[in-house]
């Protein structure tokens, strides 16, 4: 039985994985990870264009191609992507990032509107292609465990990068859907049967995953560009996983594994924060097409008012303090001579010389995370230096909180300065500081409590009832 490659309970992610091998002849297009039916893999003769899965993790240059395939596809499609259906854009609508101008028939109007549906294409499409992606990574731990001839340090490292990315992409779907499959496996018998774990188990099982991936990840990025994750980028997770959690000493001990590494990371002006060399990035994905920097700015930037799809809000201009280098050098102001729209302009090239990757850390968010976590333990003192740190880069000076109180206002309020449009962050933000239904309330009239998680698809559901109970409000 061929699996439908959309429909995620029926193989959880099953579907056409193709790597990509760069030789000096050219480009040869490897069929990786190719399911004919739900429990195996293809097995074909491998001509010179082909090599079976077996093979593929057999070989350097081809393990290493898969893994790089997995962070092509995280780039183009599903949470991290930076076009219209990943979390930058998508949550930014959800959340108050920014407004909409779209055509209400649109389902990014959803978003917006916070009226998303069991049927919404745009959820079912972000729940499948997360479990594609996972799938994938679930491929390659297996893979690369059963390798035989594949170096010892190759194997490390790739192994390491998938049992992390598994982590980051639980987690994410988590925050979003709540309670959640956790899927370690390809084999599809399992995998049509998975049941929902409530979001403390799934938590478990992320740290299980990324501390044997601290145990196997170096320090040392694997190039200068940053595009694979190394041991910080998995303190990082684990970092904001005990955030999440409450477990604010973890939280601080994670931050200050990253913080401390300052031959590697420095912060640098807000102005050359999105370049690909910047020192403050700590993983990255590589630019995709030739010719194109980023998803992210063929998405926001628009020249012409009205907007035809999202704008950054009014509300979130307006919380810019005066002579706030960011909202100068990461906005934009689009006019029409009688009204003015802002777009996010963290990302500005859009086509030319590739000067900009998409960023899935940086460096700033350990300062604001150790900051709340400090805050939250009563190190008030040190909690301010974090924080400030990051004011004073903004170029605003020294915070003027002094309670606790105040100063973690301070710091969920320099969080959505900072992380505007990037990967949901005001919206997880604003779930994990307790305050969501408070200020979505007032700024987005369709907000009922029982939008701070999605549905699960009804269209999975009935696939799979194991997925059952349905999230409240749906």
């Amino acid at each position: 039985m061929k699996p439908n490659k959309n429909t995620i309970s029926n193989c959880w992610g099953a579907g056409t994985f193709v790597c990509r091998l760069a030789i000096s002849a050219g480009i040869i297009v490897i069929a990786a990870l190719y399911l004919a039916g739900c429990d195996n893999f293809v097995e074909v003769d491998p001509p010179n264009s082909q090599l079976n899965a077996s093979e593929v993790f057999e070989e350097k240059a081809t393990a290493h191609a898969a893994m790089v395939e997995v962070y092509a596809r995280m780039r183009e499609n599903g949470l991290f992507s930076g076009t219209f259906n990943g979390m930058s854009f998508s949550m930014g609508l959800y959340g108050d990032d920014m407004a909409y101008f779209g055509s209400m028939d649109n389902g990014f109007a959803q978003f917006f509107a916070n009226s998303v549906t069991v049927n919404s294409a745009e959820v079912r499409s972000l729940f499948n292609t997360s479990y594609n992606q996972i799938y994938a990574c679930n491929a390659i731990i297996i893979g690369v465990s059963n390798a035989v001839a594949l170096p010892i340090a190759d194997k490390e490292q790739i192994l390491g990068e998938a049992l992390f990315t598994r982590a980051l992409l639980h987690f994410y779907l988590s925050g979003i859907y709540g309670d959640i499959p956790y899927v370690r496996t390809t084999n599809y018998h399992i995998n049509s049967n998975v049941s929902r774990l409530p979001v403390a188990e799934v938590y478990a099982l992320c740290l299980a995953d990324i501390e044997q991936a601290l145990t196997l990840l170096p320090v040392e990025y694997l190039s200068p560009s940053r595009t694979r994750p190394n041991k910080m980028a998995a303190h990082v997770l684990l970092a904001k996983i005990a955030m999440e959690s409450a477990d604010y000493a973890r939280a601080e001990n994670e931050a200050s594994a990253v913080l401390n590494e300052t031959v590697l990371y420095q912060n640098v002006d807000v102005g050359q924060t999105f370049l690909k060399e910047s020192t403050a990035t700590i993983w990255q994905f590589s630019s995709g097409n030739s010719g194109f920097s980023t998803l992210e700015a063929m998405t926001f930037i628009f020249d012409l008012g009205p907007p035809t799809n999202g704008a950054l809000s009014q509300e979130l201009i307006q919380a810019f303090p005066t002579g706030d280098l960011r909202l100068e050098n990461w906005t934009r102001a689009v006019s029409d001579g009688s009204e003015t729209w802002h777009h996010a302009y963290k990302y500005k090239v859009i086509e030319g010389p590739i000067t900009e990757n998409s960023i899935v850390f940086r460096l700033p968010d350990m300062y604001l995370l150790r900051a709340e976590a400090r805050a939250r333990l009563g190190e008030l003192t040190t909690a301010k230096e974090d924080l400030n740190a990051i004011r004073n880069l903004a170029g605003i000076g020294n915070t003027g909180a002094d309670s606790q109180s105040e100063i973690i206002s301070d710091i969920l309020l320099q969080n959505r300065l900072e992380f505007f449009c990037e990967h949901g962050h005001r919206f997880f933000d604003l779930k994990r500081f307790g305050v969501i239904d408070n200020v979505l309330s007032q700024t987005k009239p369709g907000w009922d409590s029982h939008d701070a998680l999605f549905p699960i698809p009804e269209a999975e559901i009935s696939l799979n009832p194991g997925l059952l109970p349905q999230n409240p409000g749906y």
